[in-house]
């Protein structure tokens, strides 16, 4: 009925004038209102820039957001997920990155890309912009650091508050872009000298929106409670202040969210496991003000050397962290462990505990390992930690078993001086410790998985779909060339990925095939609608360990206890939360890549001139990106200085092949390069290589010369990255500083 009337009248009609034709009542706008958001939901009718609502197939536009491009293009992202429409520059005239608007199709260019035209900015993403501010013969302009947004912006004479030529300035948007006029911003607030120590995280936080701020009402609801557990607080609880819990972290970890107990059953008849997580829906109740500000933030955000919590530090740093030796809050998950791994039953209940120790992950180590831990670990925690070692085998047995994937990646770590520039960059070595406590964490979160299912309360599960069939067939076309396959047919399942990684760990070429099959997955999201954990090989997997720091975890302490209530918790709109929160972890991600680059970069503008050895970590066709050796720095050589063959561009199998000579830069390939080029402001850095090819040349009919590899994302340019949850991400603690 809706349609058929706006189809009569054929021009977009507000709400109130569609809800008279139709003849609503004032007590029927309600449902009415909710009718149209799901149908505009579904892409049956859209609404423009005056909030007017029109038919989508009518209208024969396509909505979407824009995403910018550096050298002045654009790509359409269509809300309905279908094709990218190609976006020439003078269309960006019209809008900035991330606006959404409606554009027309209007034809292919030469590329065979579907090119479009910008008809309506349906919603402007920018109100503010971040940049450094420029002076040119009397004109000031102000250049963004988000290099997706290729215009510049007039700043009127009086608009400048005293900022200098080359400084960082926070300005809002006066005037948005249009065809005829460039946008116009004014300075209102002076970030410093683009070089000065920290600008790095202050242009991170503008330019992704980062919340870093809290509200006078949050920070007073954060205080009221003290940092001691008040005695009314831990009535009701089961008191196991008793059990010798611990804290197992990095040596510079401050946020203590999970404590971890354990004792055996019987010879032969497994273990019993407590996991203690933080009680933060105790203190952070739903709708308050630390509630509302932490929904905003999805999740803490680490940058080296400063954390951005999701909760004020009063919180997340005192009374809501297990420290040694005082009281705490927490809900538990306590587990029965069978010898083999499995969980053979858990309950959650609120309880109290007195963690009796702060351990770190190198002092577990040296205990499991017999050493003499450095300081020692007191001898009366020891046999629990043994305890704990076992139940760890018979997890990790479990996951052998299930057929999880297990990427080799790697971690590092940036050093600095005293002056805040890094002064070297370490790998981080993973031990048992490690990967003791990433077990607990997982059996915990799949237990919280477990218990919402099967009360049919709403949640927000942490999902992972295998892989799509267009990156599945580029994945087996690889494969073949090494005479290898992936079981599985169409629907793979982990266990065919981790059979395959168990066969060729040992081979030259594993780094390369292991990137390439971890680029073939999608990514993590958060979802009410459970489709299990592709990479974890669980039907059901749901994050509960980390609430200080992640959003979702909040909301499934949140449910547990509604249902051990017999209540319910509404967290709203399900699905949106979901993506709320997926978006606000990719934005996080963002904004610490961008700070790492940047403080690579810098680091590296001491070493143009030098030579280093490294591993080809991506390829495209405008050339390969290295990964140093050591520094685990990446780097462009462009195809230009590649030599003067030709180079044909192979996607499906990630390798440039010059056409004359043979000679294959593939991922994995080793080679030696000398740096020849940094560009602070853009993040980049530039090699050539050396002796004008690889350390050993792959020609046809050969493998690569390869070896295992970081798998890290390489300098974007219009590549995307795939990461699944394995390891801290999705081991329960979430990111929590270098860990």
């Amino acid at each position: 009925m809706i349609l058929e009337v706006m189809a009569r009248e054929g021009v977009p009609l507000a709400e109130d004038a569609l809800a008279a034709t139709l003849g609503i009542d004032s007590h029927e706008m309600e449902a009415f209102s909710r009718r149209l958001a799901a149908m505009e939901r579904e892409g049956q009718v859209m609404r423009n820039r005056r909030g007017a609502i029109l038919v989508a197939d009518k209208a024969g536009l396509v909505k979407g957001r824009v995403i910018g491009h550096p050298d002045g293009y654009g790509f359409l992202k269509p809300e309905d997920g279908g094709a990218d429409l190609f976006l020439a520059a003078k269309q960006m005239h019209k809008a900035l990155h991330g606006d959404i608007v409606l554009a027309r199709v209007t034809g292919v260019d030469r590329r065979g890309r579907s090119e479009g035209s910008i008809v309506e900015v349906l919603e402007r993403a920018h109100q503010q912009v971040v940049g450094r501010l420029f002076v040119e013969q009397g004109v000031m302009f102000i250049m963004a650091e988000d290099k997706r947004i290729a215009q510049d912006f007039l700043v009127p004479p009086d608009g400048a508050k005293g900022a200098k030529h080359g400084q960082v300035v926070v300005a809002e948007i006066l005037q948005q872009p249009s065809p005829q006029s460039e946008p116009i911003a004014r300075v209102v607030e002076i970030l410093g000298n683009y070089a000065d120590p920290g600008m790095e995280i202050e242009i991170a936080l503008s330019k992704h929106d980062l919340p870093h701020v809290f509200s006078k009402e949050a920070e007073q609801l954060a205080s009221k409670h003290g940092d001691k557990v008040a005695a009314k607080d831990t009535k009701g609880r089961k008191d196991l202040r008793a059990l010798p819990f611990v804290t197992i972290d990095g040596e510079t970890a401050k946020d203590f969210d999970d404590a971890v107990c354990c004792e055996p059953l019987g010879k032969g008849k497994g273990h019993r496991l407590w996991v203690a997580i933080a009680d933060v829906s105790h203190y952070v109740r739903p709708g308050d003000a630390l509630d509302r500000e932490s929904r905003e933030r999805g999740n803490s955000v680490y940058f080296p050397r400063r954390v951005i919590p999701m909760l004020p530090e009063g919180l997340s740093n005192e009374l809501c962290s297990l420290k040694p030796e005082v009281d705490r809050l927490v809900m538990v998950c306590e587990m029965e462990v069978g010898p083999s791994g499995a969980v053979r039953q858990y309950q959650f209940y609120n309880a109290v505990i007195h963690s009796h120790a702060r351990l770190t992950y190198t002092r577990v180590a040296a205990v499991l390992e017999g050493r003499e831990a450095d300081p020692p670990v007191p001898a009366a925690l020891v046999p629990a930690l043994e305890e704990l070692y076992v139940v760890f085998k018979a997890l990790l047995g479990a996951r052998a078993k299930r057929g999880a994937i297990d990427f080799d990646s790697v971690e590092t770590q940036m050093i600095f001086d005293e002056k805040g520039k890094i002064e070297r960059i370490v790998r981080v070595q993973r031990n048992d410790a490690h990967r003791l406590i990433e077990e607990c964490m997982l059996a915990a979160n799949v237990c919280a998985s477990d218990f919402l299912l099967a009360a049919g309360h709403p949640a927000l599960y942490r999902i992972h779909e295998g892989p799509t069939p267009e990156k599945l067939e580029a994945l087996r076309s690889m494969l073949k060339d090494f005479g290898l396959s992936l079981g599985g047919g169409d629907e793979p399942h982990a266990k065919d990925y981790a059979a395959l990684l168990g066969r060729i760990k040992d081979k030259p070429y594993a780094g390369l095939l292991q990137t390439v099959m971890l680029r073939s997955l999608r990514q993590a999201v958060y979802s009410p609608e459970n489709v299990g954990h592709f990479g974890l090989a669980y039907e059901g997997y749901a994050h509960f360990t980390s609430p200080i720091r992640r959003y979702p975890d909040l909301v499934i302490h949140r449910a547990i206890k509604a249902v051990l209530a017999g209540t319910t918790y509404d967290a709203g709109d399900w699905p949106s939360l979901g993506v709320h929160c997926s978006e606000t972890e990719r934005r996080a991600d963002d904004a610490t890549r961008d700070v790492d680059a940047w403080l690579k970069c810098y680091f590296m503008q001491d070493h143009v001139g030098d030579e280093f050895e490294g591993t080809v970590s991506g390829v495209a066709g405008f050339g390969i990106f290295v990964t140093l050796d050591e520094l685990y720095i990446d780097g462009l050589v462009h195809i230009s200085d590649l030599g003067t063959d030709y180079f044909q561009f192979d996607a499906q199998r990630h390798l440039l092949r010059g056409e004359r000579t043979g000679v294959r830069y593939q991922l994995g390939a080793r080679v030696k390069v000398r740096v020849v080029r940094v560009d602070l402001e853009a993040s980049k850095i530039d090699f050539v290589l050396v002796d004008g090819g690889p350390v050993a040349v792959a020609r046809e009919g050969e493998l690569p010369h390869a070896v295992p590899v970081a798998v890290q994302k390489p300098r974007d340019q219009d590549k995307k990255h795939t990461r699944i949850d394995t390891r801290n991400t999705d081991g329960g603690r979430g990111k929590k500083g270098k860990r």
